[in-house]
């Protein structure tokens, strides 16, 4: 693919990016890409790296991660991405699971806890690193410097060795091996092929119109398989790739860079949302009367008749263009998103209200599902198609797709893996004696669409009896602007309750403008006041909710869910088990009569 790019769009812009610490945007073009590339596979063979051996990535994205992936499968080498956020800890665990001698760092932080490990991984020789400012330790001979490593590049014969390895690269050779971040016990490797890949691009490029026009961010880190799916398709369409490094920048990266396009997981557009909702709050009576109405217009229009297949009625449809011109269009220059095409959102639950907002605002949000098992999309919205609000769209081409007489998602296909890195029993486990993958997703299909229900391992039963999905509550209260975090318990419980970060800039400008006194966090999360004040607005949302689904009460807490806490995962999925360990007495206490 980055070969005949690089032969037939040689000097056209590839990939955008800042190198590490500059505030500077600069490009390589395809051909200087396939050059990293190809530079790349030739010093691997020049350490010894032989065909189908693992090679690591351990760094935050960046082009010269790109050019890792590309170089490694031209020496027809298995890359093992890591999530730049892993621990020590998990870090050594995959090292020696997947048995790596050669691993690429970002930066300081990631040589740091490579470094660290080193003695306690012996199969680790040589640890790469891609940011040049990083400071290697006096006492290490094993690292070098990616600018370095690509100077063993070059040696007699090597390109014809690389060629003739490329050449003999087939669809059952694994591409990846992607540890599931994992919300209990290690992480499980699950393999990938290249021919899963090619399934994935053909099945995807029919029905996610990413083009050659597009200008894409990679917003997400290249080790989660959305965002690694997501980046190989648009380079597969002659998309130009921009890399975001830094994921607190994103929002400013956008405003830029001016991207087209770009995949994100709910979070990140329920944001957004607050963000939107927090300024009409603050506008005056007639801009936020204007925007309101805007609003309502674009609903109407997106909503009511386009999301249905329908034609709106000539008025309406005048109504909203005039809305799209000014107010959304407004929106959308704030975000940096002037001339937008889609937006694949997935990772966890779209709330009914972030989804007909985004939509609203005429942005193009294609919600799907998947998992790093069937190496992203099963299922996804259609860009010009009739959509229903809530499902996560239709399955694939090619993908079978089943609900067992549990309830369960059972998927098989071209894009699903073949199991689990050295994990044989636990591959035995994931399939049906008929060869199903067994998603642990409860669903139903419905007029074509495929809808959610819950995560059958996270369904909380309290002790009257009834089934609680923590994770559709908690997608619904995460809309509030005064909600950071939010963690639902209710297993073996009486009654729902919830631990809550609030979003405590405008929980202080609460307290400022009703005369309450604090002089830390703590003082804001026990003030009576600000408790009152959380709670109404939380029952003001789950008034839909079943009388057993709702919060009771709630805890504020004065600071935020972590990974170092192990509370997190790497994609910031909640450790329910240890933040039922780490805050033992907080809920304890919301049960006490």
């Amino acid at each position: 693919m980055l070969r005949d790019y690089g032969e037939q769009r040689h000097d056209d812009e590839a990939v955008v990016f800042r190198k590490f610490g500059s505030k500077k945007w600069e490009s390589w073009t395809w051909g200087e890409l396939e050059g990293a590339a190809s530079a790349t596979a030739e010093a691997l063979l020049a350490l010894g790296v032989q065909a189908q051996e693992n090679v690591g990535v351990f760094s935050q994205n960046c082009v010269e991660y790109i050019a890792c992936d590309f170089g490694a499968w031209k020496a027809r080498a298995v890359t093992v991405p890591f999530y730049a956020t892993s621990s020590e800890q998990q870090i050594q665990f995959m090292l020696n699971d997947a048995k790596i001698r050669v691993l690429f760092v970002g930066e300081q932080e990631q040589y740091d806890k490579a470094h660290r490990v080193f003695a306690l991984c012996p199969l680790l020789e040589r640890i790469v690193i891609f940011d040049r400012s990083v400071r290697i330790s006096t006492h290490d001979p094993n690292a070098l410097y990616y600018c370095d490593f690509l100077k063993l590049a070059g040696a007699p014969g090597a390109a014809a060795e690389v060629e003739s390895r490329t050449g003999s690269a087939n669809h059952a050779d694994v591409a990846n091996i992607l540890y599931t971040s994992g919300t209990t016990g290690d992480s499980k490797g699950v393999v990938l092929t290249h021919g899963q890949y090619h399934a994935a691009l053909v099945a995807n490029g029919k029905c996610v119109p990413v083009t050659g026009r597009d200008r894409v961010m990679s917003f997400l880190p290249y080790a989660h398989i959305f965002e690694k799916g997501w980046a190989l398709l648009s380079i597969s369409m002659g998309a130009t790739l921009i890399i975001n490094t830094n994921p607190l920048e994103i929002q400013q990266s956008m405003r830029e860079t001016h991207p087209t396009s770009m995949s994100a997981v709910p979070r990140f557009w329920e944001k957004v949302y607050a963000g939107v909702q927090e300024q009409i709050d603050r506008a005056n009576p007639v801009k936020r009367a204007l925007f309101r109405n805007a609003l309502a217009v674009g609903r109407r229009h997106n909503i009511d008749y386009v999301a249905r297949g329908l034609r709106p009625p000539m008025k309406l449809k005048m109504e909203y263009e005039m809305m799209n011109r000014t107010v959304f269009s407004l929106v959308r220059h704030e975000l940096g998103l002037e001339r937008p095409n889609i937006f694949p959102t997935a990772g966890a639950t779209v709330s009914k209200e972030v989804e007909e907002f985004v939509h609203t605002i005429g942005l193009n949000m294609i919600v799907g599902y998947g998992l790093t098992e069937s190496l992203a999309t099963v299922s996804c919205d259609r860009l010009g198609e009739p959509f229903t609000v809530g499902s996560v769209g239709k399955p694939i081409d090619g993908l079978d797709v089943k609900i067992s007489p549990e309830g369960e998602i059972l998927l098989k296909g071209p894009t699903i893996t073949s199991g689990y890195y050295n994990r044989p029993e636990l591959t035995k486990e994931a399939f049906t004696p008929d060869g199903y993958f067994r998603t642990g997703d409860a669903g139903y299909l419905e007029g074509g669409e495929l809808f959610l229900k819950e995560r059958i391992k996270d369904l909380f039963k309290t002790s009257n009896g009834k089934y609680i999905a923590p994770q559709a509550i908690e997608a619904k209260l995460l809309v509030d602007k005064y909600i950071d975090q939010i963690a639902i318990i209710a297993d073996e419980r009486k009654f729902v309750s919830a631990l809550i970060i609030p979003e405590y800039r405008l929980v202080e400008e609460f307290a400022r403008a009703h005369g309450i006194p604090f002089e830390s966090r703590e003082d804001l999360c026990a003030n009576a006041k600000v408790q009152r004040m959380m709670m109404h607005r939380i029952d003001t949302l789950q008034q839909q909710l079943a009388h057993y689904e709702q919060v009771k009460r709630i805890t504020l807490l004065p600071h935020h869910f972590s990974m170092e806490r192990g509370e997190l995962t790497n994609t910031l999925k909640l450790k329910r088990s240890v933040i039922n360990e780490n805050y033992k007495a907080e809920i304890d206490r919301m049960y006490e009569e």
